[in-house]
């Protein structure tokens, strides 16, 4: 059964940090685009960051640009997402999403463009920044 399961996510007073891991089970990762989204109450899901499979090129919404880091560790299957400086509106649902490579044109797109790209999508898990 091909699976993503997100992890990591919890409770963090403003300016903390979390790490946000997605392993992958029943497929490898290493032919796949991974991103990170996020959807809070009322609002759109959006593209937080997304990798590219080969040469580790990454997009970042303006939101969190200097404050997320995303990296995968395809050894591992998994895929992280490292959230400092967290702020109140960081809260919200975080899901990853895998897609063939060949899928997309740019990480940019794959984050932009979601609606339109067939993925796999893990189940979530809330982050709640809050003091």
């Amino acid at each position: 059964q091909l699976q993503l399961v997100e992890s990591g996510g919890g409770l963090v007073h403003p300016g903390g940090s979390l790490r946000l891991s997605c392993a992958a089970s029943g497929f490898s990762l290493d032919y796949y685009a991974i991103g990170w989204f996020r959807q809070a109450p009322g609002k759109e899901r959006e593209g937080v960051s997304c990798i590219s499979s080969s040469d580790g090129t990454a997009y970042y919404a303006d939101s969190v640009k200097g404050r997320f880091t995303i990296s995968r560790d395809n050894a591992k299957n998994t895929v992280y997402l490292q959230m400092n400086s967290l702020k109140p509106e960081d809260t919200a649902v975080y899901y990853c999403a895998a897609t063939r490579s060949y899928l997309i044109t740019t990480v940019q797109a794959m984050c932009i463009n979601y609606r339109r790209i067939s993925a796999y999508w893990g189940q979530g898990t809330q982050v709640t920044v809050s003091s």
